[in-house]
């Protein structure tokens, strides 16, 4: 099967965070600091990534501005012709430290959001993080970068929608990505209290259609439903193993950013393997590549060319069968389980991430 280079690298710097938001995709056991890679391991990382073909590097978390070696690491990637972006809580940012990854070849951060209001937003990020956010977005928009705003969804704040539409607009956003929930790592084990019902769904989708159309060419507005309420799964990232990779904090390298709730997937590390032979020659990234791995009713599906028989670590969790077609799917014969879901009583209590 021919494989193409990746085009983008995420690189988890650390899991170490300030905030504690119970929708964390990240592994419920998270990598210790004194697991995460060196300066130089994460140097190579970039090298190697930019060899193999990535050009944008989104330097996340956790929370990237927690490692003093960032300024270098993005220093070198953008020296390396990569387009750098910083994916962060804004917890941690000023207006020197800007500045000076600015004058490293930073070009773009994403700052996540809460809810819109400070009460909610501080609640949900267990922290008083939310004016220090709003701080933050003013630095960024002061330096000249591009500004995205992310929110995560789910039924602890989508009544506050339009207020946090208006919250990127005041923050002078140039993107707003409001995602519904993934449930893996914190996120799956909160799910119940997380869930959105289905009346939210509905009323969110006049509210984000209006906000398109009166701030197209101000504000782009990307929404993402949830898809254990739509008929069919979105696609997995372009396809398993398609265009982008992971590198965790401890250099494991994944398919894709939650592909360690697979446990039954050997996952390689850059440590002791280059990444050019994970990316083409692994059992973890060929493992769900292109068609042959899918079984009924997705191999002779009309969609299995849109989405890839859905999220492989979707279908595990739901299933324990990565290779099964994501329950989401309204012709998956595992839909039941989904169903199940949507059926119980919604949690009163959030656990929070440590």
């Amino acid at each position: 099967m021919d494989v193409s280079p990746p085009v983008g690298l995420l690189a988890e710097l650390t899991h170490r965070c300030p905030l504690h938001c119970p929708y964390c995709s990240n592994p419920v056991e998270l990598a210790s600091r004194s697991a995460e890679m060196s300066t130089e391991g994460w140097l190579s990382v970039l090298s190697q990534a930019r060899e193999l073909g990535v050009l944008q590097v989104h330097m996340s978390g956790g929370e990237p501005l927690l490692r003093p070696d960032l300024p270098a690491l993005v220093e070198h990637a953008s020296g390396l012709g990569c387009y750098v972006n910083l994916v962060t809580s804004g917890l941690g940012l000023t207006s020197s430290r800007l500045d000076d990854l600015v004058s490293r070849g930073l070009a773009h951060i994403q700052l996540s959001a809460q809810g819109a209001t400070r009460e909610r937003a501080d609640l949900l990020a267990g922290a008083k993080a939310h004016d220090r956010k709003l701080a933050a977005a003013a630095l960024v928009k002061a330096s000249g970068l591009p500004l995205s705003l992310n929110v995560v969804l789910h039924r602890r704040n989508h009544d506050q929608l339009a207020g946090i539409i208006e919250l990127a607009e005041r923050m002078g956003a140039d993107r707003l990505e409001l995602a519904n929930t993934q449930y893996y790592g914190w996120a799956l084990r909160n799910r119940d209290a997380l869930m959105p019902t289905a009346a939210q769904l509905a009323a969110a989708e006049p509210v984000v259609r209006a906000a398109v159309a009166r701030l197209r060419g101000t504000m782009e507005i990307v929404y993402v439903v949830a898809d254990y309420h739509e008929p069919y799964p979105k696609p997995c990232m372009y396809g398993w193993g398609a265009r982008q990779l992971t590198v965790a904090p401890d250099g494991t390298v994944l398919p894709c950013p939650a592909a360690s709730a697979i446990s039954t997937l050997s996952l390689s590390s850059v440590r002791d393997t280059p990444l050019a032979d994970i990316w083409y020659r692994s059992s973890s990234f060929n493992a769900y590549r292109g068609e042959e791995w899918m079984t009924e009713p997705c191999r002779t599906c009309d969609r299995r060319g849109l989405d890839f028989g859905g999220c492989r670590c979707q279908a595990f969790l739901l299933t324990g069968d990565a290779a099964a077609t994501d329950p989401v799917c309204s012709r998956s014969p595992a839909r039941g389980v989904v169903d199940l879901v949507l059926s119980r009583p919604p949690a009163s209590d959030l656990v929070m991430r440590r």
